[in-house]
């Protein structure tokens, strides 16, 4: 990473505003005059954001009406109308990361809400393997709007805990070992995918150019035309491959 960025700590803000500036650790920036507005106001990632009841759960005159347990039609159309809205809160994210890169995000949380988790829902894989807990995703869409709402209810009151994943060996290249992985619960997946939306906008403006790996927008084509390019260049340099058997397997998993 070109510029080092403090720990970001996915607190609720509300606690956050009461104590001492000193100990936020956010960029403190001096006081506005009286009678002007203090700029921040328009830099908040949120600020631009309606987060009130979905469209479809209002009736013509704007009044609220009755949705079944069973009827999904909102789900459907928020799929569509809340993308802009996620998009939007990533956008300013990314603006206020690349603008201030000595900002220190020490409230993120706050931002994920049920389009958030919708939208985290819609770029999770559903024909991934299960989890302890043998819960696809078709399962978990049969009641999507219930289980949304009780994860962002345990994520907001700090009570979520992260299941066991479970361990599966897969085979590892043409040999006959096999390699272990942890296979988490879809729903875990579902709030992973989450979080990586609200990560990604801030450390993105913080990593190198020529780093690939799981990166938006960026594929192995892409990293291995660049390594050709960069290899032609060398005019007779080395090219160094090291491989380091189960290396994985042998740390000290206790740190």
């Amino acid at each position: 990473m070109t510029n080092s960025r403090s720990v970001v700590r996915l607190a609720v803000a509300t606690e956050d505003t009461k104590r001492p500036a000193s100990t936020r650790g956010i960029a403190e920036r001096r006081e506005p005059k009286r009678g002007k507005r203090d700029s921040r106001e328009s830099e908040r990632p949120d600020s631009t954001v309606d987060d009130g009841e979905p469209a479809a759960q209002r009736g013509p005159g704007g009044g609220k009406r009755d949705v079944t347990s069973n009827n999904r039609c909102w789900e459907l159309r928020r799929v569509h109308r809340n993308l802009n809205n996620v998009s939007t809160k990533q956008h300013r994210i990314a603006e206020l990361a690349k603008r201030s890169p000595e900002l220190v995000f020490t409230s993120l949380a706050h931002l994920i809400d049920l389009e958030w988790l919708l939208e985290a829902y819609r770029r999770t894989r559903k024909d991934g393997a299960v989890g302890v807990d043998g819960q696809t995703a078709a399962d978990y869409e049969a009641n999507l709007s219930a289980n949304l709402q009780s994860l962002l209810d345990r994520v907001r009151s700090g009570s979520y805990r992260a299941p066991p994943v479970r361990r599966v060996r897969i085979p590892k290249g043409n040999s006959s070992e096999t390699r272990p992985i942890g296979i988490p619960t879809f729903e875990d997946k579902l709030l992973q995918r989450a979080v990586l939306m609200l990560l990604e906008p801030v450390y993105e403006q913080d990593f190198c150019d020529f780093s690939y790996g799981f990166r938006p927008g960026r594929s192995t084509h892409q990293a291995i035309a660049a390594t050709w390019t960069h290899t032609m260049d060398l005019w007779g340099g080395f090219v160094l491959e090291v491989d380091l058997r189960k290396f994985f397997d042998t740390l000290d998993h206790g740190h």
